[in-house]
Formats: C-alpha cells, structure tokens, sequence
C-alpha cells in the first residue's frame, strides 16, 4: 500500500471530524445542533482540501488511508 503524506491540517480535520462523530453517537449527547452542524462544516472542510487535487490525493485509497491513519490514532490515543 502506498503511503501518502497528508498535510497537518487534513488530518487534523479528520481527528476532528472523528471526535464529533462519537460526541454525537453517544447515548443521549447534548448540544446535537451544535455537533451536527460542526461534523458537516468538517465534512466539507475534508471533501474540499486541495489535496485531493493533487497527484497523491486523486487515487480512491488516499482518502481510505486518511480515515485509516486517523483511526489508528485513535486508538492509540485511547490506550
């Protein structure tokens, strides 16, 4: 598998976009208009980063590998 190198901000993005995610999926969260509307603000800030634009970011596996990454982070974090 290729190794990209995703920019700082991009995989920020997506260690937020994570951390909404489960505030969210939580049992009874609060603030849910407040979580929905940052998850899609996230969203979009991802979708859109110019780094799709690049060679490295137009294969379909960098954003699997993004996700992947981040959530690897995670758990790592968590441990």
């Amino acid at each position: 598998m290729d190794h990209h190198l995703f920019p700082t901000d991009l995989i920020h993005a997506q260690q937020q976009w994570h951390t909404t995610y489960r505030a969210l999926a939580a049992p009874r969260p609060r603030r849910t208009t407040e979580l929905r509307r940052r998850l899609l603000a996230l969203s979009a800030r991802i979708y859109w980063h110019p780094f799709w634009a690049t060679p490295a970011g137009r294969t379909p596996a960098a954003r699997v590998e993004l996700r992947q990454r981040t959530a690897a982070d995670r758990t790592r974090d968590a441990a």
